[in-house]
């Protein structure tokens, strides 16, 4: 069975701002899929749950089968998929239940919490996605 990693990152520029999420998906250690996506005016919780999601449905479009490794530099949202800290803000609450819905859909699906630096290209993606909502 085919093993993924998933870098996700996801950011706003005030909190609210214009927000974006950025995400590298990686075949045996090589890029395979990338995104940039440009959320408009949200929360950085908002746009980190935004950016899995968006990383997730586009690696299951291509990988539905591949057992998922998914890194990320929010503790937050890492502890929540986890099932460690309750989900408590109203406006994270049905991102968080459809995300973790495909999440659900691999085989295996795990996330863990990375330092910021372990996580350059989907900080990249998200920074250019929040550049291009700024103009």
């Amino acid at each position: 069975m085919m093993e993924i990693e998933i870098y996700v990152d996801g950011g706003a520029r005030g909190n609210p701002g214009p927000a974006g999420g950025g995400f590298a998906v990686y075949t045996n250690g090589k890029l395979a899929i990338k995104g940039s996506v440009f959320f408009g005016e949200m929360t950085n919780n908002q746009a980190e749950y935004l950016a899995l999601r968006e990383a997730l449905r586009k690696t299951y479009a291509h990988y539905p089968e591949a057992k998922v490794r998914c890194l990320m530099d929010s503790k937050l949202v890492v502890e929540q998929m986890a099932g460690n800290y309750k989900v408590k803000s109203p406006n994270i609450k049905t991102l968080h239940a459809e995300v973790r819905r495909i999440a659900d859909q691999f085989p295996l699906f795990r996330i863990f919490h990375i330092p910021r630096e372990q996580n350059r290209l989907a900080d990249r993606l998200a920074n250019e996605a929040m550049d291009r909502g700024e103009k």
